[in-house]
């Protein structure tokens, strides 16, 4: 489990942990690889997937699936809500 308090620039806050983490790319299998290392630095790019609470513009908190990159040394990056579960 990882537990964070993050705003997200797209609109919405990650609250609590996230469970049920999985690492979905490595590498050259990212198809953002190459934006990433423009956006952010080289690294060890992973693409990752897990289930958390977010809290949304309006104020309403969902129980969603995200998606997000994050390297050693540069952090998560590009949280995306993939899934609604409520």
């Amino acid at each position: 489990m990882v537990a964070w308090h993050l705003m997200a620039e797209e609109g919405f806050d990650v609250i609590g942990e996230i469970s049920s983490v999985e690492t979905i790319a490595v590498g050259s299998s990212i198809r953002e690889l190459r934006r990433l290392v423009e956006s952010y630095g080289d690294g060890r790019w992973r693409k990752l997937k897990g289930v958390g609470l977010v809290r949304l513009r309006n104020g309403r908190v969902r129980r969603v699936e995200l998606h997000w990159y994050e390297a050693h040394g540069i952090g998560k990056k590009d949280f995306k809500i993939k899934r609604y579960f409520d």
